[in-house]
Protein backbone atom coordinates (compact mmCIF):
# COMPACT_ATOMS: atom_id res chain seq x y z
CA UNK A 1 0.00 0.00 0.00
CA UNK A 2 2.81 2.37 0.95
CA UNK A 3 4.91 1.65 -2.52
CA UNK A 4 1.21 2.12 -4.27
CA UNK A 5 1.17 5.49 -3.08
CA UNK A 6 5.09 6.48 -3.92
CA UNK A 7 4.14 5.48 -7.11
CA UNK A 8 0.89 7.79 -7.39
CA UNK A 9 2.95 10.97 -5.80
CA UNK A 10 5.54 10.24 -8.49
CA UNK A 11 3.35 10.14 -11.35
CA UNK A 12 2.13 13.27 -10.04
CA UNK A 13 5.11 15.05 -10.16
CA UNK A 14 5.77 13.55 -13.55
CA UNK A 15 2.53 15.14 -15.09
CA UNK A 16 3.08 18.47 -13.34
CA UNK A 17 6.54 18.79 -15.04
CA UNK A 18 5.49 17.75 -18.28
CA UNK A 19 2.03 20.36 -18.29
CA UNK A 20 4.60 22.98 -16.66
CA UNK A 21 7.20 22.20 -19.58
CA UNK A 22 4.22 22.36 -22.16
CA UNK A 23 3.31 25.90 -20.76
CA UNK A 24 7.17 27.44 -21.25
CA UNK A 25 7.33 25.89 -25.04
CA UNK A 26 6.73 27.55 -27.96
CA UNK A 27 4.17 26.64 -30.15
CA UNK A 28 4.94 24.66 -33.01
CA UNK A 29 3.77 23.33 -35.98
CA UNK A 30 0.30 24.30 -37.97
CA UNK A 31 -1.06 26.33 -34.64
CA UNK A 32 -0.47 29.53 -34.45
CA UNK A 33 -0.03 31.63 -31.56
CA UNK A 34 -2.98 33.81 -31.81
CA UNK A 35 -5.23 30.28 -31.56
CA UNK A 36 -3.97 29.70 -27.90
CA UNK A 37 -6.12 32.84 -26.29
CA UNK A 38 -9.65 34.71 -26.83
CA UNK A 39 -12.23 33.49 -29.88
CA UNK A 40 -12.52 33.50 -33.60
CA UNK A 41 -14.19 37.15 -32.77
CA UNK A 42 -11.66 38.51 -30.72
CA UNK A 43 -9.45 38.24 -33.63
CA UNK A 44 -11.88 39.85 -36.19
CA UNK A 45 -12.35 43.08 -33.93
CA UNK A 46 -14.59 46.16 -35.26
CA UNK A 47 -12.20 49.35 -35.03
CA UNK A 48 -13.82 52.77 -34.51
CA UNK A 49 -12.57 55.49 -35.91
CA UNK A 50 -13.59 59.40 -35.12
CA UNK A 51 -13.65 61.92 -37.55
CA UNK A 52 -15.24 65.45 -38.10
CA UNK A 53 -18.10 65.63 -40.29
CA UNK A 54 -18.69 68.87 -41.70
CA UNK A 55 -21.25 70.77 -44.32
CA UNK A 56 -20.51 73.99 -46.19
CA UNK A 57 -23.53 76.13 -46.80
CA UNK A 58 -22.98 78.56 -49.82
CA UNK A 59 -23.86 82.07 -49.70
CA UNK A 60 -24.65 84.01 -52.96
CA UNK A 61 -23.87 87.61 -52.15
CA UNK A 62 -26.87 89.09 -54.00
CA UNK A 63 -29.72 87.29 -52.02
CA UNK A 64 -30.81 88.25 -48.59
CA UNK A 65 -31.84 84.85 -47.12
CA UNK A 66 -30.29 81.28 -47.51
CA UNK A 67 -31.78 79.67 -50.75
CA UNK A 68 -34.02 76.28 -50.79
CA UNK A 69 -31.34 73.80 -51.73
CA UNK A 70 -29.11 75.06 -48.59
CA UNK A 71 -31.50 74.96 -46.32
CA UNK A 72 -32.52 71.41 -47.56
CA UNK A 73 -28.38 70.06 -47.04
CA UNK A 74 -28.47 71.86 -43.19
CA UNK A 75 -31.93 69.35 -42.59
CA UNK A 76 -30.05 66.24 -43.94
CA UNK A 77 -26.67 67.40 -41.98
CA UNK A 78 -28.86 68.60 -39.08
CA UNK A 79 -30.98 64.92 -38.83
CA UNK A 80 -27.20 63.22 -39.12
CA UNK A 81 -26.43 65.07 -36.20
CA UNK A 82 -29.25 63.95 -34.07
CA UNK A 83 -28.96 60.44 -35.48
CA UNK A 84 -24.82 59.99 -34.53
CA UNK A 85 -23.78 63.37 -33.69
CA UNK A 86 -21.37 63.57 -30.55
CA UNK A 87 -20.53 66.58 -28.80
CA UNK A 88 -22.14 70.38 -29.85
CA UNK A 89 -23.26 71.22 -33.29
CA UNK A 90 -20.48 73.87 -34.29
CA UNK A 91 -21.56 76.70 -36.95
CA UNK A 92 -18.78 78.98 -38.32
CA UNK A 93 -20.06 82.64 -39.19
CA UNK A 94 -17.62 83.90 -41.99
CA UNK A 95 -16.24 87.63 -40.42
CA UNK A 96 -16.16 90.39 -43.18
CA UNK A 97 -18.57 88.49 -45.52
CA UNK A 98 -18.96 90.42 -49.01
CA UNK A 99 -22.34 90.38 -47.55
CA UNK A 100 -22.26 90.41 -43.34
CA UNK A 101 -26.19 91.16 -43.31
CA UNK A 102 -26.79 87.82 -45.35
CA UNK A 103 -23.96 85.66 -43.35
CA UNK A 104 -25.57 86.93 -39.82
CA UNK A 105 -29.15 86.24 -41.39
CA UNK A 106 -28.06 82.54 -42.58
CA UNK A 107 -26.95 81.42 -39.44
CA UNK A 108 -29.77 83.04 -37.80
CA UNK A 109 -31.61 80.71 -40.20
CA UNK A 110 -29.60 77.60 -39.64
CA UNK A 111 -30.60 77.55 -35.87
CA UNK A 112 -33.97 78.06 -36.30
CA UNK A 113 -33.42 75.02 -38.83
CA UNK A 114 -31.69 72.86 -35.92
CA UNK A 115 -34.41 73.84 -33.34
CA UNK A 116 -37.23 72.92 -35.09
CA UNK A 117 -35.41 69.46 -35.95
CA UNK A 118 -35.17 69.06 -31.71
CA UNK A 119 -31.52 70.33 -31.08
CA UNK A 120 -31.33 72.59 -28.42
CA UNK A 121 -29.96 75.54 -28.39
CA UNK A 122 -27.49 74.76 -26.10
CA UNK A 123 -26.11 72.21 -27.92
CA UNK A 124 -25.45 74.57 -30.86
CA UNK A 125 -21.57 76.55 -30.41
CA UNK A 126 -21.46 79.23 -32.67
CA UNK A 127 -17.80 80.25 -33.80
CA UNK A 128 -16.11 82.48 -37.01
CA UNK A 129 -13.47 82.31 -39.21
CA UNK A 130 -12.19 85.63 -41.13
CA UNK A 131 -13.69 85.37 -44.59
CA UNK A 132 -11.17 88.14 -45.64
CA UNK A 133 -14.00 89.94 -47.65
CA UNK A 134 -14.85 87.36 -49.62
CA UNK A 135 -18.08 86.74 -51.98
CA UNK A 136 -18.17 83.32 -51.46
CA UNK A 137 -17.19 82.16 -48.21
CA UNK A 138 -19.77 79.62 -46.89
CA UNK A 139 -21.25 79.17 -43.38
CA UNK A 140 -19.26 75.81 -42.14
CA UNK A 141 -21.20 73.49 -39.99
CA UNK A 142 -19.59 70.75 -37.99
CA UNK A 143 -19.83 68.07 -35.42
CA UNK A 144 -17.96 64.93 -34.31
CA UNK A 145 -18.80 61.31 -35.32
CA UNK A 146 -17.49 57.84 -35.19
CA UNK A 147 -17.07 55.37 -38.09
CA UNK A 148 -17.12 51.52 -37.88
CA UNK A 149 -14.21 49.86 -39.63
CA UNK A 150 -14.77 46.35 -40.54
CA UNK A 151 -11.67 44.08 -40.48
CA UNK A 152 -9.34 43.21 -43.35
CA UNK A 153 -10.46 40.03 -44.15
CA UNK A 154 -8.86 37.45 -46.54
CA UNK A 155 -10.23 36.65 -49.67
CA UNK A 156 -11.62 33.25 -49.87
CA UNK A 157 -9.64 32.34 -52.64
CA UNK A 158 -6.31 32.70 -50.68
CA UNK A 159 -7.91 29.71 -48.21
CA UNK A 160 -7.25 26.60 -48.89
CA UNK A 161 -10.00 24.64 -47.28
CA UNK A 162 -8.86 21.56 -48.68
CA UNK A 163 -5.69 21.96 -45.63
CA UNK A 164 -6.44 19.26 -42.64
CA UNK A 165 -3.17 19.42 -41.45
CA UNK A 166 -5.50 20.75 -38.15
CA UNK A 167 -8.12 21.01 -36.65
CA UNK A 168 -7.92 25.12 -36.16
CA UNK A 169 -10.63 27.19 -37.43
CA UNK A 170 -10.21 28.72 -40.52
CA UNK A 171 -8.18 32.32 -40.41
CA UNK A 172 -11.73 33.68 -42.39
CA UNK A 173 -14.26 32.45 -39.58
CA UNK A 174 -16.04 35.40 -38.35
CA UNK A 175 -14.56 37.70 -40.04
CA UNK A 176 -17.64 38.04 -42.49
CA UNK A 177 -19.46 38.13 -39.35
CA UNK A 178 -17.91 41.53 -38.35
CA UNK A 179 -18.20 42.71 -41.70
CA UNK A 180 -22.06 42.78 -41.62
CA UNK A 181 -22.01 44.16 -38.16
CA UNK A 182 -19.99 47.08 -38.89
CA UNK A 183 -22.10 47.97 -41.52
CA UNK A 184 -25.52 47.39 -39.81
CA UNK A 185 -24.34 49.48 -36.59
CA UNK A 186 -26.06 52.72 -36.21
CA UNK A 187 -23.33 54.81 -33.73
CA UNK A 188 -20.24 53.17 -33.92
CA UNK A 189 -19.37 55.17 -30.61
CA UNK A 190 -21.50 53.08 -28.68
CA UNK A 191 -18.77 50.18 -29.23
CA UNK A 192 -16.77 52.75 -26.93
CA UNK A 193 -19.27 51.78 -24.39
CA UNK A 194 -19.44 55.38 -22.86
CA UNK A 195 -22.90 55.87 -24.11
CA UNK A 196 -24.91 54.74 -20.49
CA UNK A 197 -27.45 52.29 -20.86
CA UNK A 198 -31.36 53.33 -20.04
CA UNK A 199 -33.49 51.95 -16.57
CA UNK A 200 -34.59 48.70 -16.66
CA UNK A 201 -38.60 48.53 -16.79
CA UNK A 202 -39.06 47.42 -12.61
CA UNK A 203 -42.89 47.88 -13.10
CA UNK A 204 -42.76 46.11 -16.34
CA UNK A 205 -40.65 43.02 -14.73
CA UNK A 206 -42.36 43.00 -11.57
CA UNK A 207 -45.65 42.37 -13.75
CA UNK A 208 -44.50 39.54 -16.10
CA UNK A 209 -42.70 37.39 -12.55
CA UNK A 210 -46.43 37.88 -11.23
CA UNK A 211 -47.64 35.86 -14.45
CA UNK A 212 -44.62 33.55 -14.26
CA UNK A 213 -45.74 32.34 -10.88
CA UNK A 214 -48.88 31.94 -11.85
CA UNK A 215 -48.37 29.90 -14.65
CA UNK A 216 -49.77 32.23 -17.12
CA UNK A 217 -48.48 33.11 -20.64
CA UNK A 218 -45.89 35.95 -20.38
CA UNK A 219 -45.67 37.06 -23.98
CA UNK A 220 -47.67 40.29 -24.88
CA UNK A 221 -51.30 39.49 -26.37
CA UNK A 222 -52.40 40.11 -29.50
CA UNK A 223 -55.17 42.18 -30.43
CA UNK A 224 -58.00 40.82 -33.22
CA UNK A 225 -56.57 42.63 -35.87
CA UNK A 226 -53.00 41.80 -35.17
CA UNK A 227 -51.94 38.12 -36.75
CA UNK A 228 -48.71 36.24 -36.85
CA UNK A 229 -49.77 33.88 -39.56
CA UNK A 230 -48.22 34.13 -42.56
CA UNK A 231 -50.41 35.73 -45.65
CA UNK A 232 -51.86 32.99 -48.00
CA UNK A 233 -50.18 35.30 -51.14
CA UNK A 234 -47.05 33.88 -50.39
CA UNK A 235 -48.26 30.25 -50.31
Amino acid sequence: MYRSSKILIACGLVSAMALAGCSSVEPNGPVPREYLTGTTLDRNQIQVAKRTAYLEVKLNVLDKHLRLEEKARIRAFVDDYISRGHGPLIMSLPKNHGNEELAVKAVAEAREIAWSAGVEYEEIRGSAYDANGSDSAPIVMAFTAYDAVAPDCPQKSMIDFADATSNNDMQTLGCTVRTNMAAMIADPADLLGQRPLDEGDLARRTAQLALYREGQPTAAQRGESESGAVASAVN
